[in-house]
């Protein structure tokens, strides 16, 4: 498992200008069954995504797909842990 930290480096109105080509990205690795969760930061200074894969370097080839990080408007930082424990209800909590 992976979160995914974006980090972005130009002003908002470049990142809202690209923004519907993101969330078509977002849509299609959830999809695929990659991506559980997203969103903004508070602070919009970038995102966060949780992410499933099967390495890294899987998870790293995906983000450099990602419009905002392809078109340098994002840096993204990788963090692997493994999920030891999760909320029963997990599913109402986020909604």
């Amino acid at each position: 498992m992976f979160v995914i930290e974006l980090t972005y480096k130009v002003p908002l109105t470049e990142i809202d200008a690209h923004m519907k080509a993101h969330v078509a990205f977002l849509k299609k690795h959830y999809t695929a069954g990659q991506f559980l969760v997203s969103g903004r930061q508070i602070q919009r200074e970038g995102g966060i995504i949780l992410a499933m894969g099967e390495s890294r370097e899987q998870i790293e080839t995906i983000m450099k797909e990602d419009p905002f990080c392809r078109q340098g408007l994002a840096d993204f930082r990788v963090i692997e842990f493994r999920a030891s424990q999760r909320a029963d209800d997990m599913p109402k909590r986020i909604a």
